[in-house]
């Protein structure tokens, strides 16, 4: 044994050559400062040893190394700019000695070989993979770019080109894929990989493989003259820049990084990227991308343990009600492996149900995500019936028809009666109250909300709504069940609206506040899109969620909540719907629509729309873009912060990826809290109380104006 650690073991397995095995304690490979401390130790080791002739790279895991350990990067990106250049500096010296070796290396890549662990494996001056490798440089969805060299290898081995696309869409590359493009030497069947990186260290050795040579290329400028590289970098900016736009600078500031180090050597190029990467470390983008990951993590964590801990296992289901958003449903379900009775009252639905999910699997099809066989699979494992009979056998039931509160409970009523004793009951409800629903049933444990949203292949949020009566066995077999179904599940306890609805309402409010004010809704839905970076500005999203739709649930949150989310006056949407104006679905709302040429619904200004707002809002006047913004985002804030404080959702990171995963709130601004947090507490109370004249929406809770005084945070590192 040459070195041992709890993350590496270095020892001979042939003559001269030893392998460099990559095993830490936990379920995965990968970099934290211990494991960087190590891999140092253990070099220094092999650089003093006159019998070392070769080396492989291996890992005794599943995987290669899945990256750096992204729980220390917010800690230590609190440090300053001028700190973060030398920390990053320590790290890839490390990538820099592995690549020095004077013997030649090998990487042998089995399973995810990610960010760093990615990075680990360009030191070698050759790489063989497995086929089950999946290899690539994803920190932009960080809001980084790579930092242990990545950004002055990769091109060195791949090309410009090819690393520029790498480093800027974050997209992983199979095997083959990656051996097409030159970031690996060879691919193997996995009970090979051994043996070809034994063989390859050997040929190296042997003088077979000029590895010097290929080392060499990493250590030199880019070969690439000026018209080329002119060409190459300018394509590059204008592609990143229309894809990522000013709201993710990591990925543009990579390819400024490969650019200015394309005349430089490796240690040039290396400490451009250091201090790259440590000034996208102090960007708010980079907080909020890092926390989203983290969060994400946290959502998954609760879903493992649910199904760890449901005692009742969802092996069929049953989808009550047809139509777009029971076929969507029933697609996903079956989708994921988990057969579905969807049923109706009359066979137009059914077939409008089934149709809707062989649109589905046939875009699938299209796209080479799923072969023919595949389609006919799961289109049989999904059981169009007018009849109850094959309800009898489900696990759980996911009523979906008309949102109506007497017809969802003489059906809820019914399916009791039809199921067996231990099936679950879910109600998919976007504002009528669990509790109120659960009335209807003589056993109101086994009943839940799992409130799915439209379109559902798309969106992954599923609203698991705890009633008073549920059991916690309900709610951990409804939640594993979502996740089974490749969505991301939150617990929330039940209230008008839920949690991401009754957050969302307060938004159209000051929205159509703004505009009995005199504001244009097309401008508000610029600067709320262009500016602050929603995929869709307020008017618009109200014209896709339908304002027959809006009209309903203001009314139902006005009930709830009749102090501070009462009706306005003469509000916007209850004027468009009064017009009859109910948005795309009969073609006018806010905008007029059509079909463009490719048949996707198009949308124009409408005088007809801006003639009705004039007769019930202020003479038109400017806004600025500071003031759309705070008076659209204050009451949406608000309310999330009310629904963490009374309990209708359990954390910030929750309350947070609700509305990412619900809503499309901006993903580089990390959700309602975290952009709290990153405004400052004492800085959005400020701005709040500059608007609280406007009524209870903009008015902020004491709780929230203690933790400003005492300068708390909701995402204490």
């Amino acid at each position: 044994m040459i070195y041992q650690s709890s993350s590496i073991t270095v020892q001979y397995i042939a003559d001269g050559i030893a392998e460099f095995t990559f095993n830490a304690a936990g379920s995965v490979n990968k970099f934290d400062q211990q494991t960087l401390a190590d891999c140092r130790a253990a070099l220094d080791l092999l650089y003093k040893d006159s019998a070392l002739k070769g080396l492989i790279y291996s890992s005794g895991k599943d995987a290669f190394i899945v990256g750096a350990d992204i729980t220390e990067f917010l800690g230590t990106f609190q440090q300053a700019e001028e700190q973060l250049v030398p920390w990053i500096k320590q790290a890839s010296d490390v990538f820099d000695l592995a690549e020095d070796l004077p013997v030649p290396t090998v990487c042998a890549i089995k399973g995810f070989a990610l960010g760093g662990g990615c990075e680990w494996t360009l030191t070698a001056d050759y790489r063989v993979a497995d086929t089950t490798t999946k290899i690539g440089l994803p920190e932009v969805k960080l809001g980084l770019m790579p930092g242990f060299g990545g950004t002055a290898r990769l091109p060195r081995i791949v090309g410009a080109d090819t690393a520029m696309e790498w480093i800027t869409t974050g997209k992983e590359r199979g095997a083959e894929q990656a051996l097409k493009e030159g970031a690996v030497d060879a691919v193997v069947a996995p009970d090979k990989l051994k043996a070809a990186a034994l063989s390859m260290v050997q040929d190296a050795i042997a003088g077979k493989l000029n590895w010097r040579k290929k080392r060499q290329a990493k250590l030199e400028p880019l070969k690439l003259n000026k018209t080329e590289a002119i060409m190459s970098f300018s394509t590059a900016k204008g592609m990143v820049f229309a894809q990522a736009g000013k709201h993710y600078p990591a990925p543009m500031l990579a390819v400024e990084t490969i650019e200015k180090a394309a005349r430089l050597d490796r240690a040039g190029a290396v400490a451009l990227e250091n201090a790259g990467f440590a000034k996208l470390a102090k960007t708010t983008a980079a907080t909020a991308q890092i926390g989203l990951f983290l969060n994400d993590q946290l959502i998954k964590a609760k879903a493992k343990q649910a199904a760890k801990t449901a005692k009742k296992a969802i092996n069929k289901a049953a989808v009550l009600g047809a139509g777009i958003m029971g076929g969507g449903i029933c697609y996903q379900s079956a989708s994921k492996g988990v057969p579905v009775v969807m049923k109706d009252i009359n066979d137009k639905a059914l077939e409008l149900g089934m149709g809707e999910a062989i649109k589905l699997l046939g875009k699938q099809v299209e796209r080479k995500k799923l072969d023919a066989a595949g389609m006919a699979k799961v289109v049989a494992s999904i059981q169009p019936t007018l009849s109850l009979e094959p309800v009898k056998t489900v696990d759980i039931v996911v009523e979906a028809v008309v949102e109506n509160p007497k017809v969802k409970g003489a059906v809820l009523k019914e399916i009791e009666t039809v199921v067996a004793a231990d099936a679950i009951i879910t109600s998919n409800t976007s504002t009528i109250s669990i509790n109120a629903l659960a009335a209807n049933l003589t056993d109101p444990s086994r009943f839940c909300g799992m409130h799915f949203f439209n379109p559902v292949h798309q969106m992954p949020l599923v609203e698991v709504i705890r009633g008073k009566d549920t059991s916690d066995e309900t709610v951990a077999a409804v939640v594993a069940y979502a996740a089974k179904m490749g969505k991301s599940p939150i617990v929330v306890n039940d209230c008008p609206g839920f949690y991401v609805n009754r957050v969302l309402f307060p938004y159209f409010a000051g929205f159509s506040k703004l505009l009995l004010d005199g504001a244009s809704f097309a401008q508000i839905d610029k600067v709320m899109e262009k500016q602050f970076g929603w995929p869709m500005g307020p008017a618009y999203l109200l014209d896709v969620v339908g304002l027959d739709t809006a009209h309903h649930c203001t009314d139902v949150m006005a009930d709830g909540f009749p102090t501070r989310m009462a009706k306005l006056n003469n509000d916007p949407v209850s004027v468009m719907y009064a017009a009859n104006r109910y948005g795309q679905k009969n073609g006018v709302g806010f905008y007029a629509y059509s079909k463009d040429a490719k048949g996707k619904p198009k949308k124009d200004l409408d005088p007809a729309a801006s003639a009705l707002l004039a007769g019930v809002a202020a003479a038109p006047r400017e806004f600025s873009a500071d003031e759309i913004i705070a008076r659209t985002m204050i009451p949406m804030i608000n309310e999330a912060i009310r629904c963490l404080e009374e309990g209708i959702v359990a954390t910030a990171a929750e309350a947070d990826m609700g509305l990412i995963y619900g809503l499309g709130f901006p993903p580089f601004r990390g959700g309602p809290l975290r952009y709290a947090d990153t405004m400052g507490l004492a800085n959005f109370v400020a701005l709040a109380d500059q608007y609280a004249d406007l009524g209870e929406i903009y008015q902020v809770t004491d709780k929230t104006r203690a933790m400003a005084q005492s300068g708390q945070v909701f995402y204490p590192v």
